[in-house]
C-alpha cells in the first residue's frame, strides 16, 4: 500500500506537474503522468532520452517535491557490486585489531561498513530517492545485479545477514540509450521517453532557469537551438547549454556587443565539439538573424 504522504503528494498527474514547476522543472503531461504512476504503483521509473534533455534534473526535482534526499549512483563501464552496494573498510578494521590487543572486537560492526548508494537507500527508504544514472553505461552483469535488487529491495551481507527496506524505495533510472537494456528490467519499470522540448516550452525553461534573460532573448535562443539541433551534429546541445547560451549572450550584450555578435561570441557555451563548431559556423549568422526575427 502506498504511504499516506506519498498519496497526498501524488494526488494526480496535475498535482505532480504543479509541484515540479514549483521546483523549477517544467514537465509535460506525459512525464507528469509517468511520475504519478511510478509513485502510485510502487514501480521504478525509467527515463530515456538523448543527453541533455533533463533526465537527471527530473530526478532531482522528484526528490525535491517528495522532500527527500537524492542518492545518486552514477553508472560507468566496469561498475561492480562494491561501488553500488557496500564495502568493508579494511584499513580501519586492521587498525582496530591492532589497537584492540587481546580484547575481542567485532570487525563487522557498522563503523567498518561503507554504505554505497543501494544500501544507503535501503536503510532509510522513506527519506531518500535512489537515482541510478546512465544505467546503459554499465555492463549486463551489473544490470542483472540491479534487477535482483529491484525485485526484493534487500541486500545480503554474509557477515551481517540480510538488510531489507522497511518500505519500498522510490527509484529512478536514466538511460541515454547507448545500448539496449534487458527486457526484464524494462518490464519492471514505468517507462517514459524524454525528447527535446519544442521552441515554446524551451523558451519557458530558459526564462525559468536563466535569471535575468529577457523573454525576447529566451525565445530567440529557443528558436535558434531548434535549428541547430536539426543539423547533423555529433553532440547536439542540451537544454542546460541553451540556458547557458542565453545567459552568456545577455552578459555580452550588456557589455556592449550587439545581439547577433553577442550570440556568435557566446557560441562556445552552446556547442562544445570542435567539428560541430566548424560545421555550424558558416550558418550561425543566418540562424541567429532568423531567430531574432
Amino acid at each position: 500500500m502506498i504511504r499516506a504522504e506519498l498519496a497526498e503528494v501524488a494526488a494526480s498527474p496535475e498535482a505532480i506537474g504543479a509541484r515540479l514547476a514549483a521546483s523549477r522543472y517544467l514537465a509535460d503531461d506525459s512525464l507528469a503522468t509517468a511520475i504519478f504512476l511510478a509513485i502510485r504503483l510502487g514501480k521504478p521509473l525509467l527515463l530515456e532520452g538523448a543527453p541533455g534533455v533533463g533526465k537527471t534534473e527530473a530526478a532531482k526535482a522528484i526528490a525535491e517535491l517528495l522532500g527527500r534526499e537524492l542518492v545518486r549512483l552514477q553508472c560507468y563501464e566496469g561498475i561492480d557490486a562494491g561501488h553500488a552496494l557496500y564495502e568493508w573498510n579494511y584499513q580501519r578494521q586492521l587498525l582496530a585489531i591492532r589497537h584492540a590487543g587481546e580484547h575481542e572486537i567485532d570487525i563487522y560492526d557498522d563503523r567498518f561498513l561503507i554504505a554505497r548508494p543501494l544500501l544507503q537507500v535501503l536503510r532509510a527508504p522513506e527519506h531518500r530517492v535512489l537515482l541510478v544514472d546512465e544505467i546503459d553505461r554499465s555492463d549486463h552483469e551489473f544490470e542483472a545485479l540491479l534487477l535482483e535488487f529491484l525485485s526484493d529491495f534487500q541486500i545480503s551481507i554474509p557477515e551481517r545477514g540480510t538488510i531489507r527496506a522497511a518500505t519500498q524505495p522510490i527509484v529512478i533510472l536514466t538511460s541515454n540509450r547507448t545500448r539496449e537494456l534487458a527486457e526484464a528490467l524494462r518490464r519492471r519499470c514505468v517507462y517514459h521517453w524524454i525528447g527535446y522540448p519544442d521552441a515554446a516550452r524551451e523558451a519557458e525553461i530558459i526564462m525559468l532557469r536563466a535569471g535575468s534573460v529577457a523573454e525576447a532573448t529566451a525565445r530567440a535562443v529557443a528558436n535558434a537551438v531548434q535549428q541547430i539541433r536539426a543539423r547533423p551534429l555529433a553532440k547536439p546541445p542540451g537544454i542546460a547549454e541553451a540556458v547557458e547560451w542565453a545567459n552568456a549572450a545577455t552578459i555580452l550584450e550588456k557589455g556592449g556587443s550587439p545581439w547577433p555578435e553577442a550570440f556568435r561570441r557566446a557560441i562556445g557555451v552552446l556547442i562544445k565539439d570542435e567539428e560541430d563548431l566548424s560545421a555550424i559556423a558558416p550558418e550561425l549568422g543566418q540562424i541567429v538573424q532568423e531567430a531574432l526575427g
